[in-house]
C-alpha cells in the first residue's frame, strides 16, 4: 500500500511540474525568459503578452497552427520577427518533450534555428536544454522551479522561479499567476531589469 501510495505520489508530481505556467517567452514562442521549451500551442489556443526590455516594449503574439505546430511572433521598435516551433514528442510521464523551431524566419535581426527537449521532474521543477545557432550560439538551458503551492485554475498566488543560460549570458526571473492565464512576470535579463505580462487561452 504504501509504495502504492508513494508511485501515485511520484506520478502526480511529474503531471505538476511539466504543467509549469506554459507562457509566451519575451521571443513570442512558448518558454522561459529568453529561451523555448518544447511545449506548443494546442488547437485552439493563442497567448499574447507585453514585455518591458531594455527601456523599449515588446509585443508578443502565438497561436497554434495545426497538430504540434505553432507560429508566434514578436514585434519592437517597428520590426516584426516571425517563429515557427514543431512538437516532435510531446512530454510524457517517464519521457521527455522534444521539438525543432526557427526564430525570426525572415532573419530580420538573427535567423536562429534550434532543438530543445522539456522534462518535467519531482517537487515542482522542471528543465529545458538545448542547441541553437544564431541568437542561441550553441547550448542554452533553464530551469524552473515551483515556488508556491498549484492553486484550482492557476491562480495567484501560483509562482515560480527560472533561471536560464542562454547565448553565454543569464537571466533570472519570476512568473506570478493572478489568474487563469493570466501572468506577470519580472526579472533579470542580461543584467538588465525586465517586467512583462502575459496571456494564455485554453
Amino acid at each position: 500500500m504504501k509504495k502504492q501510495s508513494l508511485i501515485l505520489i511520484l506520478v502526480c508530481s511529474l503531471c505538476i511540474a511539466s504543467n509549469v505556467f506554459a507562457a509566451p517567452s519575451t521571443q513570442g514562442t512558448t518558454g522561459n525568459i529568453d529561451t523555448p521549451s518544447s511545449d506548443v500551442l494546442r488547437p485552439g489556443q493563442y497567448h499574447l503578452g507585453w514585455y518591458h526590455l531594455n527601456e523599449k516594449n515588446k509585443v508578443v503574439f502565438g497561436v497554434n497552427l495545426m497538430k504540434r505546430l505553432e507560429m508566434s511572433a514578436s514585434q519592437q521598435d517597428e520590426k516584426t520577427q516571425v517563429n515557427l516551433k514543431y512538437a516532435i514528442r510531446e512530454e510524457g510521464v517517464l519521457t521527455p518533450g522534444l521539438a525543432i523551431g526557427i526564430d525570426d524566419i525572415s532573419d530580420v535581426r538573427a535567423r536562429s534555428a534550434y532543438v530543445v527537449t522539456s522534462k518535467g521532474l519531482p517537487w515542482g521543477i522542471r528543465v529545458h536544454a538545448g542547441i541553437g545557432s544564431g541568437r542561441y550560439d550553441g547550448p542554452f538551458g533553464a530551469i524552473e522551479k515551483r515556488l508556491m503551492p498549484k492553486t484550482a485554475g492557476g491562480r495567484f498566488p501560483d509562482t515560480s522561479f527560472c533561471i536560464e543560460r542562454v547565448d553565454h549570458k543569464m537571466n533570472y526571473g519570476l512568473r506570478l499567476s493572478l489568474s487563469p492565464g493570466l501572468k506577470a512576470e519580472v526579472g533579470l535579463r542580461d543584467g538588465k531589469n525586465f517586467v512583462g505580462l502575459t496571456y494564455n487561452y485554453y
